[in-house]
């Protein structure tokens, strides 16, 4: 894993060895070496690591995208947005066994920031669901409430309504067995 700030310079060097090559009337090799250049850029922003582990969430392979994130500096390697994702990553993966720790890097995630509105709905109701676990049900309240402003698409909606049955199966407030949250009947 490369340091970003040698990224940078890797891209600066390249883009100066690219106008030297051009202006030496090779273009070939000057439009090379800016290819090479915007590719080391794009790397830049999108940290090959957090790509790789990506892809072995897609393939359900949580051990092997805990080993990957473990091999992640985030101070040094990610940017600011990289690292918010980075502590999005090892929350979801910190949810199966240990809930603090989760708690710790969705707050974290949270607080350096996620682009995507449904990752931060993803956050806020694995935040809602911890403090549901430790009895905050104030705070599990607002939370599945900002996680159903930030759910535009409605691709939590049926998660969302579980939470909230679960949260009124704590209160006391008695719910049908037959009640099915996803589909709403009438009699």
């Amino acid at each position: 894993m490369i340091n970003k700030n040698i990224k940078i310079i890797v891209a600066a060097a390249l883009l100066a060895t690219a106008i030297w090559q051009f202006s030496e009337n090779y273009i070939g090799n000057g439009i090379f070496l800016i290819i090479l250049m915007l590719l080391v850029v794009l790397v830049y922003f999108k940290n090959e690591m957090l790509i790789v582990t990506l892809f072995k969430f897609r393939k359900q392979d949580m051990e092997g995208a805990k080993k990957i994130l473990d091999k992640i500096n985030p101070q040094t390697a990610l940017i600011k947005n990289q690292q918010g994702y980075y502590h999005y990553l090892n929350g979801i993966i910190n949810a199966q066994n240990n809930l603090n720790q989760a708690e710790k890097d969705f707050r974290k995630a949270l607080e350096l920031g996620l682009n995507q509105k449904e990752d931060l709905a993803v956050a806020k109701l694995q935040l809602a669901g911890v403090a549901m676990s430790k009895n905050r049900a104030t705070e599990a309240q607002k939370l599945i409430a900002e996680a159903k402003q930030h759910d535009a698409k409605g691709m939590l909606k049926e998660q969302i309504s579980m939470m909230e049955a679960q949260m009124k199966q704590a209160r006391g407030q008695k719910i049908p067995m037959w009640y099915n949250h996803s589909k709403k009947r009438g009699f």
